[in-house]
Order: structure tokens, then C-alpha cells, then sequence
């Protein structure tokens, strides 16, 4: 049974989707050949609960539920891993109906401070592919949704044969069909997605599919997916063999780019079948129970949780997850699947609603949207400066669709920053620059409009193109900080400009090496014009190009960590200076001061140890605990500078450094210590991890 089932899982669904036998054309909705399909796997799902062959079972099950949080416009990054829960249960099967699952082994780790609280039955496996009306979240996510296999559930649904697939297994080939579903009614609470049909016997092999937004009771969700795998069992029974879920929200109220995901990932193996279990194992109590304290903590396990998480949990959406989210979009209208439409508050980060700069000082800010309807968003933000006495915001008009792609028209005023790379949170820098004169930014006045289009992923790489509008010109400092002195602003030349930027990113992905690495950059050309009145310089075209990587790879006990930012103008002799490539600051020249690099070319390379050393532990209430360790990460760099104007405080050449940080509190807190060895100093810095950079 063991090396059956370990064939089975190794082959999987590589057998759908690399073994295609015998394709077929695709059947109209409704036609003899489903109907008689359906009307067959729906008798057989009804013996299945009847059939005295097969009178009970016993099986093992090996899970992950993982907890993520992704942030950002169009969430660009994957989700991180903020909780993972990694679980061994004992299942129990009685005809006709009887379920029981016994939670044997469970631990977990914080990799971020949380309260959150599982539903129960996220905590174990999906028996018979559900019962007639499904039900997730005990009700509280997804109710009264009939099965499309079920008596009460038939009539509800369109069915079509899509495709004819073989499944080799050891011994034989099984033939299937795919049968998609869609509802009749889309404003009902039904499911949508696809079946996996035995040709010969009408068993269910796969399920895969998502739901309409009407079967959701949280307001919060987004969507959730679910895929469920069988195998079959002493060639005869089709029982679970693997499953996935995939539960997305959303904020309830503030239209901020932060989600929340939690994955659900089992194995089951280990079948015995009508071994004649006791009618005591489903007496009494839910159906899935836990084994007392002691009993969890003698469970054996191997390793940590977080080496052994499969690698495509931390994606930015699982391959077979992805699949079905598309093939719903396919079958139903977006309309059927988007949230709820209406208006709610905006920013794209907690700094959109207070912030202090040497420009502005204290500025305020607010946001809205209002999504219409049929993918159409409209969104106001803006912000007023209480010492530059001015007033900035956005607003723009967007039609975007369920797969990222869209297109926005937008107008704008607004101070935007010269610097490639962030060198510090814009929270942390509101902070250092009200109380000691350290501003981290160099911005300088925008003014214009554009058009922006999402392009969606093509070859990896997720793109965006924008043409603008522009008109730039210098500020000036505004305000005085409690202790010090500002720096002065970068003098940026007035100008009209027209621009054309093409950005991409790359999510992490294994290459050279084994290092995971993600990366994003920007392609940019415009043409600018002086400003009436500034006869000193000319009309200018000009190219400017710019990539950041980052790559990491566990080694031994620690983690290596190689960082690299390269940028480079094409232009005339006397660009402006808001083009040019500025570097210097904790994260592109620790040991040197903010952007006292710059120049036409440019570039940063780091590499950083991180390793764990012990730490005192901190109780943080309901949140969890913070480890009993913390990071310590040693680093050096080197950073180049070429061409540089003659404002630039630093002459071109390079530029070596070293230091070491340590990371506390989960690793969200950061001090850094750095020494510049060529015209440089000591440096300190405090920060949260860049990881929530882009919320604050």
C-alpha cells in the first residue's frame, strides 16, 4: 500500500497535466454527453456512502497551515510567512457517514507577532469531497453552498466535458474526464471551477474550484480556492490522497494594499481499510478533536518548521491555486467573483496620513476610493504641509481586471524622491527628522499627468509602463528640527519633461547556486524642456536605466545574504540633477552620509552573514512571544560612483564598508553599526525590518 500511494504522490497530477492521452473537443454546456456524465458520478458519489465493500478506514495525515501577509500596489512581493502550524492527524472513516480526525502532533512557530485563531475545521482534511451543502469556516466563511454532485445540488449547475485525460498508475491507465462547473445563477452562493470525472466507474477524482462572491458571509474575504486529490486505493476506492486551500482578505474598511492569506496543505497515506473500527472512536464531541497537551509534545518531528515548509507556500499564489482562480474568471463573469463595490478610506502607506520632512514639516493626508463596478476605481488622496503651506494629492481613474492587468489615467502634485533605493521607512525618518535634523529624502516638485498600464507577468517578470507629463522643479527647507540642522535639498532644475518608463519585478525564484533571488528595475527616457525664462540650458533627451537584486541562501546554521543596486543616465553634459544616481545610507553606503554620492553611474554591492545567537525572550500578551535569539549579521560593501557633478560632496571612485547589524523582536526591529573606510565615518541606524517598509 505504502509504495503504491508513494508512486501515486510522486506522479500526482503530473499525469493530468504532462500525460494528456486522448484530448477531445470541448462539449457545448449541458449537452447528453455531461448530463449523463453528471447524472452517473452523482449516483455513484450516493453509493459510495452505501457501499458495503467498503466498510470503514484508518489513515495518517501530514499538514501545514500557514499564516502570510502581502502588502503593496498589487502586492509586487510574495506573501511572508508570519505563522506556520505543522500537524499530524489520525483519520477515521465509518460507513455510512461517520468521520473522525484525532490532531496527534502539532507545534508552531511566530515569524511575526500575531492573535491569529484557526477555525476548526481548517485544522483537518475535506472527508467524501464534502458533504451535500458545503461549509467552511464552521459556517462562518462559506455556507449553504449545495454540491454539484448531489441531488439537491444538480439542477443548479451547468456542467461541460472540457477535456479527456489518462492517469498512468503502476499497474494500469485510468481514464477521466474534466468536467467544468459553473453555476446557473452566479448571484447564488455556488461553487465554480472543475471536476475530475472516472470514465469507467464515474468516481471523483479531483476537485478543483473557487466560489461566487454571494456564498462568502465574511465581508473581509477575497476569495478562497480548494483542490482535492484522491487516489485510488487496493484498485478500488478513491480516497484523499491531497489537498490544498487557499483563503484570501482583505482590509474591511481602509482600501490599504495589505492581505492576508492562509494555506492549508495535506499528504494522506497510510490506508487500512475494514479493519472494523469501534463505533466508540465517532461517539460524541466534533469532528476533530485534539490529543491532550502531553501526548502533542511527545509527537516526533524532523527538523524546524520553517526548513521543511514546501518552497511554493511562500509563492505569491500556488500554481494549482492559480489555475483554478483563472479558470473561474473563465467560466463566470468577474462581477460573479469580485468583493462587494463602495467606497472606503485609501493610502498606499500609514505615512499617507502623517509624516514630517525639512519641506513640509508636520503634513497631513488622506485618501478614497470608489469602485464602481465592472472593474472601474476611482481614487483621491492628498496631503497638506503645515510649515510649505501646499497642497499635493492624486487623483486618478482606473479599469482593472481580476488577473492584476489594467490601465489608469491619473493627475498629480507632489514632491517626489531622487533616490533609487530607500535608505530608511518613511515612519523611522518622520521620527529622526522632526527630533534631530536626519531627513533620509532628497525630494524635489512634481507636477503633471499620465497614464499607467499593468501589464500582468510575461516571462517571469511582472511589467508596468507609464507615459507622464511633467513639470519639475527645486523646493526649498521649510521648518527647523527640535535638535541640529537640516541638510540642504538636491538642486533640481526647473523643467518641463515627458517620460516614458518601463518597470519590472521578479519574485523570488531558485537560480544560480541554489540562491533565491527577486529583483526589480526600471528602463526610462524622456525629452526635457527649460522653463521660460532659464536661457542657460537647452533642450535634452535622455536614457536612464536602473536594477536592484536581492539574493539569499540558507548555508549550514546560517543564511547568506547578497544584495546589489546598479543605476546609469545617458544624457547631455549637464543633466539635471533629479536624474542623476545618488547613493549613500544604511542601505546602499553604511558609513557614509545620506546620498553623499552621485553621479551619472552608480552602484552598490553588499553581502551580509546572518546567523542566530541567543537573546532574552519578551512576552508580547496575545500577539505570542518574541524568540529567546535574535540575528546578528556582519556585512560589507562597496559602493561606485562615476561622473559626478560639481555639487556632488564626494569625487567619483570606490567606496568600501563594514559593519553589523542585529535583528530582534521576530527580526522586525534592526541596529546597525558601520564604519566608512575611504572618506567616511562611523554611522548607527535604527530601523524596522525593510520587509515593512512599503506599510509604513
Amino acid at each position: 500500500m505504502s509504495r503504491v500511494l508513494a508512486v501515486l504522490r510522486a506522479a500526482r497530477w503530473v499525469a493530468l497535466c504532462c500525460a494528456l492521452a486522448q484530448p477531445v473537443r470541448a462539449q457545448a454546456w449541458n449537452d447528453a454527453r455531461a448530463r449523463e456524465l453528471v447524472e452517473r458520478a452523482t449516483e455513484r458519489r450516493a453509493q459510495q456512502l452505501a457501499d458495503t465493500a467498503l466498510r470503514d478506514y484508518h489513515a495518517t495525515a501530514h499538514g501545514y497551515l500557514t499564516f502570510l501577509a502581502q502588502v503593496g500596489e498589487n502586492f509586487p512581493d510574495p506573501p511572508k510567512v508570519v505563522r506556520s502550524d505543522e500537524l499530524a492527524l489520525e483519520v477515521y472513516w465509518r460507513a455510512p457517514n461517520l468521520s473522525k480526525q484525532r490532531i496527534v502532533g502539532r507545534r508552531d512557530t511566530l515569524a511575526l507577532p500575531t492573535n491569529i485563531a484557526y477555525h476548526q475545521d481548517h485544522l483537518g482534511i475535506v472527508q467524501n469531497n464534502f458533504p451535500n451543502i458545503i461549509r467552511l469556516g464552521e459556517g462562518d466563511e462559506v455556507r449553504d453552498v449545495p454540491h454539484p454532485l448531489s441531488a439537491a445540488g444538480i439542477n443548479d449547475y451547468d456542467f461541460a466535458i472540457s477535456d479527456s485525460l489518462s492517469i498512468r498508475l503502476p499497474n494500469r491507465a485510468v481514464e477521466v474526464y474534466e468536467l467544468r462547473v459553473r453555476p446557473r445563477d452566479p448571484a447564488q452562493p455556488r461553487l465554480v471551477g472543475a471536476l475530475y470525472i472516472d470514465r469507467a466507474t464515474a468516481d471523483v477524482v479531483r476537485m478543483a474550484f473557487t466560489f461566487t462572491r454571494p456564498a462568502y458571509l465574511d465581508k473581509e474575504l477575497e476569495d478562497i480556492s480548494i483542490v482535492l486529490e484522491n487516489a485510488l486505493v487496493q484498485g478500488r476506492f478513491w480516497l484523499p490522497l491531497h489537498q490544498e486551500v487557499e483563503i484570501r482578505r482583505t482590509g474591511k474598511w481602509l482600501d490599504f494594499p495589505a492581505r492576508g492569506i492562509i494555506r492549508g496543505r495535506w499528504e494522506i497515506s497510510g490506508y487500512e481499510t475494514n479493519g472494523g473500527l469501534s463505533s466508540m472512536i465517532f461517539a460524541g464531541g466534533p469532528e476533530i478533536t485534539s490529543a491532550p497537551a502531553r501526548e502533542l509534545a511527545q509527537h516526533e518531528w524532523h527538523g524546524r518548521i520553517l526548513d521543511s515548509l514546501p518552497s511554493d507556500v511562500r509563492a505569491a499564489s500556488d500554481e494549482d491555486v492559480r489555475k483554478v482562480q483563472e479558470e473561474a474568471r473563465a467560466l463566470v463573469q468577474q462581477q460573479a467573483l469580485a468583493r462587494a463595490e463602495g467606497a472606503s478610506l485609501s493610502a498606499r502607506e500609514a505615512s499617507d496620513f502623517v509624516r514630517v520632512n525639512r519641506v513640509e514639516g508636520l503634513a497631513l493626508g488622506a485618501g478614497a476610493s470608489l469602485r464602481a463596478g465592472g472593474g472601474i476605481v476611482a481614487s483621491l488622496r492628498t496631503r497638506y504641509g503645515l510649515s510649505d503651506h501646499e497642497l499635493k494629492g492624486r487623483v486618478g481613474i482606473a479599469l482593472r481586471r481580476g488577473d492584476g492587468t489594467g490601465i489608469e489615467l491619473y493627475g498629480m502634485r507632489d514632491y517626489r524622491d531622487v533616490g533609487d533605493v530607500a535608505e530608511r521607512s518613511t515612519a523611522v525618518n518622520s521620527i529622526a527628522a522632526q527630533e534631530f535634523g536626519s531627513d533620509d529624502t532628497d525630494p524635489y516638485d512634481v507636477r503633471g499627468a499620465g497614464v499607467a498600464a499593468e501589464l500582468g507577468v510575461h516571462g517571469g517578470l511582472r511589467w508596468r509602463l507609464e507615459g507622464t507629463w511633467e513639470r519639475q522643479d527645486s523646493l526649498r527647507i521649510h521648518t527647523a528640527p527640535a535638535w541640529g540642522r537640516y541638510e540642504p535639498t538636491i538642486p533640481a532644475r526647473p523643467l518641463r519633461e515627458e517620460r516614458l518608463t518601463l518597470g519590472f519585478t521578479r519574485q523570488p525564484t531558485a537560480m544560480l547556486a541554489g540562491i533565491e533571488t527577486q529583483f526589480s528595475g526600471q528602463i526610462r527616457a524622456g525629452f526635457t524642456q527649460p522653463l521660460a525664462g532659464d536661457d542657460v540650458h537647452d533642450d535634452g533627451q535622455f536614457a536612464r536605466a536602473m536594477l536592484t537584486a536581492h539574493g539569499e541562501r540558507a548555508v549550514g546554521g546560517g543564511r547568506l545574504v547578497l544584495e546589489s543596486t546598479v543605476a546609469g543616465l545617458i544624457g547631455p553634459r549637464d543633466a539635471p540633477p533629479q536624474e542623476l544616481v545618488y547613493l549613500g545610507g544604511p542601505v546602499t553606503g553604511p558609513g557614509y552620509d545620506y546620498h553623499q554620492f552621485a553621479g551619472r553611474e552608480g552602484g552598490s554591492a553588499r553581502i551580509e552573514w546572518r546567523t542566530r545567537v541567543p537573546f532574552f525572550g519578551l512576552s508580547l500578551g496575545p500577539y505570542g512571544r518574541a524568540p529567546a535569539s535574535a540575528t546578528l549579521a556582519p556585512f560589507a560593501t562597496v559602493l561606485y560612483t562615476a561622473n559626478s557633478p560639481a555639487f556632488a560632496p564626494t569625487p567619483a571612485g570606490w567606496y568600501p564598508s563594514v559593519g553589523v547589524g542585529a535583528l530582534v523582536l521576530f527580526d522586525i526591529v534592526r541596529v546597525d553599526v558601520a564604519r566608512g573606510l575611504r572618506r567616511g565615518g562611523w554611522t548607527f541606524s535604527l530601523d524596522v525590518t525593510r520587509d515593512l517598509w512599503p506599510i509604513l
